[in-house]
C-alpha cells in the first residue's frame, strides 16, 4: 500500500480520503481532527471538529463557543471508527492536550504527530511513541544546534538573577498557550515561591489551567499591583509586549525571553534579550531523530521547519522521507496573536 492512500497533502492540509477527514486543516472543512489548540493547527470554522476534550477546551475559549457547528471529545487511547480507519488519539507531549492522530486501515498505520517534544513538562501528559508504518513529523529546530538542556535549569537560571538584581524587575516573553504556564510550573518546582505575575493576555488562558487542576500557585496580574514596586519580581508576558510602553513602566526591567530560538545568540541580540532562557515546547534535534527511529516507521513526512536536514539524515538511515512543503504551520511564538489586552 502507498501512504498516499491513506493520507494525501493538499491545499487545505493532510486529508485522509477513506475516512473523509482532515487533520489539522488551514482553512474550515466539513470534518476535522485537531492536534492541539495552537492557531496555526486548530482554525475556527469547521463544521465538525474531534479533538481532546482540553484542545476543545482550548479553542472554545479563543474562538468562542461557536468554534464549530459540531464536536467530540477523543478520549486519549480511544478508537474510533471514521469511514473505513480506526482513529485514536495519544498524548504528544507539546502542550495541555496535545495528542497524535493515528489512523490505521487496512493494516497500514500511519501517526500525525503535530507539534511534540520528549522533554518532561509539568502542565500536561508526557509523549507516547506509537509504532507506525508512516509517520509524520514538525522539523520546528531540526538542526544539530538545536539541542535542549532541561527546563528547570533554565527556571534556576532565572530565579538567580532575581537574586543578583533584586532592583529589577524581570520580564519574560512567553507564548501565552503553553509556555507561560510551564514555566510558571517549571519555576515553583526550582523553588520560587513568591507570587508570578502576568500580562492581561495571560489571564483567560491561565486561569483555565489552574481550574483543569494544574497548581501554578499564586499568579496576580501585573495591572493589579504597583509596577514601580516589582523589583526582583518575575513578570511573564506574550513576546510582542517587550516592546511595548507597558514593558517600560516596570522597575529598570531585566528582558528575558523563554524560547528554544534562544539557542542562537544573534536571534537573543537582534530582540534585545539580556536574559535568554531556552525552553522549547518543540522537539530538539536529538529527539526529532530519536523519535523518527522508535517508531519504527519505513516513510517519514516532514511538515514544516527545517524539513530539508531531517529528510537527509532520515534518508542516509535508510526511511524514505521526503518534505511535505505545507505552507501555513510554523512556530506560534512569531506568528500568534495576544489573547487579550494587557
Amino acid at each position: 500500500m502507498r501512504p498516499e492512500d491513506l493520507l494525501t497533502p493538499t491545499p487545505q492540509g493532510l486529508y485522509c480520503p477513506p475516512a473523509g477527514v482532515f487533520i489539522d486543516p488551514l482553512r474550515p472543512v466539513p470534518r476535522a481532527l485537531v492536534t492541539h489548540g495552537h492557531s496555526d493547527h486548530a482554525r475556527p470554522g469547521c463544521d465538525a471538529v474531534l479533538a481532546t476534550r482540553e484542545t476543545l477546551a482550548i479553542m472554545a475559549l479563543r474562538y468562542g463557543e461557536n468554534f464549530a457547528r459540531e464536536r467530540q471529545a477523543a478520549r486519549l487511547g480511544e478508537t474510533i471508527r471514521l469511514g473505513e480507519v480506526d482513529v485514536s488519539f495519544h498524548p504528544a507531549g507539546h502542550v495541555r492536550g496535545s495528542a497524535q492522530i493515528r489512523l490505521a486501515w487496512r493494516g497500514f498505520v500511519a501517526v500525525v504527530s503535530g507539534d511534540y517534544k520528549r522533554a518532561g513538562d509539568p502542565t500536561c501528559a508526557p509523549f507516547a511513541p506509537q509504532l507506525c508504518d508512516l509517520f509524520v513529523t514538525e522539523a520546528t529546530f531540526g538542526l544539530p544546534v538545536f539541542r535542549w538542556a532541561p527546563a528547570r535549569l533554565e527556571a534556576e537560571k532565572l530565579i538567580a538573577s532575581t537574586r543578583l538584581f533584586p532592583e529589577r524587575a524581570h520580564l519574560v516573553g512567553a507564548y501565552p498557550l503553553g509556555k507561560a504556564q510551564r514555566l510558571m510550573a517549571e519555576l515553583r518546582a526550582a523553588g520560587w515561591d513568591r507570587p508570578i505575575h502576568i500580562h492581561g493576555a495571560m489571564q483567560r488562558l491561565t486561569d483555565w489551567f489552574a481550574s483543569d487542576g494544574v497548581d501554578l500557585g499564586e499568579i496576580t496580574p501585573a495591572a493589579s499591583v504597583n509596577r514601580a514596586a516589582l523589583g526582583g519580581a518575575i513578570v511573564i508576558c506574550p513576546p510582542s509586549a517587550m516592546q511595548d510602553l507597558w514593558a517600560r513602566r516596570f522597575p529598570e526591567p531585566i528582558a528575558c525571553f523563554a524560547s528554544g530560538w534562544m539557542r542562537v545568540r544573534a536571534r537573543a541580540r537582534q530582540r534585545g534579550v539580556e536574559l535568554p532562557l531556552v525552553v522549547s515546547d518543540h522537539a530538539d534535534w536529538d529527539d526529532l531523530c530519536a523519535t523518527a527511529l522508535e517508531t519504527g516507521c519505513s516513510h517519514l513526512w516532514v511538515t514544516h521547519g527545517e524539513e530539508d536536514a531531517l529528510v537527509h539524515w532520515a534518508t542516509t538511515r535508510g526511511l524514505d522521507a521526503r518534505p511535505l512543503r505545507l505552507v501555513g504551520y510554523g512556530d506560534e511564538e512569531t506568528q500568534e496573536p495576544d489573547e487579550a489586552a494587557p
